[in-house]
């Protein structure tokens, strides 16, 4: 991931298994990180099960919230492609009972589309 994409809150991909390894205490017998994707300090990962959010908090980053999202819990979701002035791409989770979307941007070298095809695979079941 750039510097400059983690500045400006673009996530970049991360490899499922050191996710798996570094958050390893979130996950439940057996299941299985799919994706994951890293700001600066707060982390997604897409699970076989669950969307799970990591938002470091404070100076010392040593206050964590881990926010775990059921699938099910998702109405919708869209995703906006990066254009040719606007480098970075944007998804929006919409969860019933909540009207305001969760917001995260990705980098130039995320492929939205695979995120897109994830979430479509475990919120279309």
């Amino acid at each position: 991931m750039g510097l400059f994409d983690g500045l400006i809150g673009n996530a970049s991909r991360v490899d499922p298994g050191q996710a798996a390894q570094e958050y390893g205490r979130l996950l439940s017998r057996g299941e299985q990180v799919q994706a994951a994707y890293l700001l600066v300090r707060d982390a997604f990962l897409f699970t076989d099960r669950r969307l799970i959010l990591v938002d470091k908090q404070g100076m010392t980053g040593r206050k964590i919230e881990y926010h775990t999202i059921p699938y099910r819990s998702i109405t919708h979701f869209s995703v906006e492609t990066a254009g040719t002035f606007d480098l970075d791409a944007e998804l929006k989770i919409f969860l019933s009972g909540t009207p305001m979307p969760i917001q995260k941007q990705f980098g130039k070298g995320v492929d939205v589309y695979e995120v897109q095809a994830l979430l479509s695979s475990y919120v279309v079941r």
